[in-house]
């Protein structure tokens, strides 16, 4: 590792808390509350509810979420974006201007290479591609509904990159990058890359009683009968009495649905994230709002105004101590220090690829390319 490479991994380490910020299933034993039915209120089942930051609060066993919603323009020949740089902080561009930010890319938006340990990424891209690259020789662009997970495990470093390939058009980018908890028997494993293609995410489409449709697509956690592939091994959402669910919830206009119950003793919180007029359990919720929920009753919702969208986070605690310093998530302050000592003499691995912030060129297609040299594209 170089003293330029030491010099910028350690930039993107002090910056980690402002680059985090780009960055559930129910119980599968548990029927669904029939489609269209409707609790009666229950204010008690609201245990919280606060406005949504650019960094969204989240519960053991979660550790970060951020939406990230950037309207960028036409790319340019270098797949970054055909505008002005002027008035951005390059290196550090969170501001939004114009509706899009740079985050840590100077050419391409995106997160160039950085390190992290003891904890998992599940990044769901919903609208756009993002080009990701790593220290285990693994690469993949990915977009579209595509969801890459990854155990970070005892340590990996990547980069992601948000290619801006339309050049006669805008290029919007909507993701969730979610950080899900390892427990302390688990944080030194291994580092692991998976990817989920958006066809192989099941999706259940319902109506209520009045026709207006639900649609819940699932990460993790079964629903409706369909459950999404396995996380990693060593994941806490391999585990079946985490209860780990990671769901997006659409409700058109109108819609009445019920949350099913979730295993006793899980966290649920709910991100009403889009959309305005959203009742929960009775209650009327504010916009861009979270609602912590009680995980182990059924939970009514309304689209009282217009559609909404609701990002779900469930899952039993782990509840052990957390540490955390940047891109680390260890137990206490003494691994921390351990894997900066560890980060700073390994780096985590090689970095097969030309400079921190490879893109995969502009007529690569979706694809991913994993550790061990097998290649992937979705149907």
């Amino acid at each position: 590792m170089t003293e330029l490479d030491r010099r910028n991994a350690l930039k993107l380490l002090a910056g980690a808390g402002a680059a985090s910020l780009t960055a559930c299933s129910g119980k599968s034993e548990t029927a669904a509350v029939a489609s269209g039915s409707t609790a009666p209120p229950d204010p008690a089942s609201v245990l919280d509810v606060a406005e949504l930051g650019p960094q969204w609060q989240t519960s053991d066993p979660f550790l970060f979420c951020a939406h990230h919603d950037d309207r960028y323009p036409k790319g340019n020949e270098r797949l970054g974006p055909a505008a002005s740089l002027d008035g951005r902080q390059i290196g550090s561009d969170f501001a939004g201007k114009d509706g899009w930010r740079m985050y840590h890319g100077d050419i391409v938006p995106g997160f160039p290479r950085h390190p992290h340990r003891g904890f998992e990424t599940v990044t769901v891209v919903r609208t756009g591609l993002l080009d990701h690259s790593d220290s285990l020789g693994a690469r993949a662009r990915y977009g579209g509904g595509d969801v890459q997970w990854m155990t970070a495990g005892k340590g990996i470093q990547h980069a992601e990159m948000f290619p801006l390939l339309q050049q006669e058009d805008d290029n919007p980018l909507e993701l969730f990058q979610i950080w899900l908890n390892l427990p302390a028997s688990d944080k030194l494993v291994p580092p692991v890359f998976d990817m989920f293609w958006d066809d192989t995410i099941p999706r259940v489409h319902e109506t209520d009683a009045a026709g207006k449709e639900i649609r819940v697509t699932m990460v993790a956690g079964e629903y409706g009968g369909k459950r999404p592939p396995k996380p990693p091994p060593n994941s806490w959402a391999a585990r079946a009495d985490a209860d780990v669910a990671i769901w997006t919830i659409k409700l058109a206009a109108g819609a009445q649905w019920t949350l099913p119950a979730a295993q006793p003793g899980s966290d649920r919180s709910l991100y009403f994230f889009s959309g305005s007029g959203l009742k929960v359990a009775g209650q009327a919720i504010p916009d861009y709002h979270r609602v912590r929920v009680k995980g182990d009753v059924p939970i009514a919702m309304h689209a009282a105004g217009s559609d909404v969208e609701v990002l779900l986070l469930q899952g039993r605690p782990i509840g052990e101590p957390i540490a955390r310093r940047g891109p680390f998530v260890m137990n206490t302050q003494t691994e921390i220090e351990q894997a900066f000592r560890d980060f700073r003499a390994t780096g985590f691995g090689e970095w097969p690829w030309s400079g921190s912030d490879p893109v995969h060129g502009a007529r690569e297609g979706r694809f991913a390319q994993y550790p061990d040299g097998r290649t992937d594209t979705p149907v």
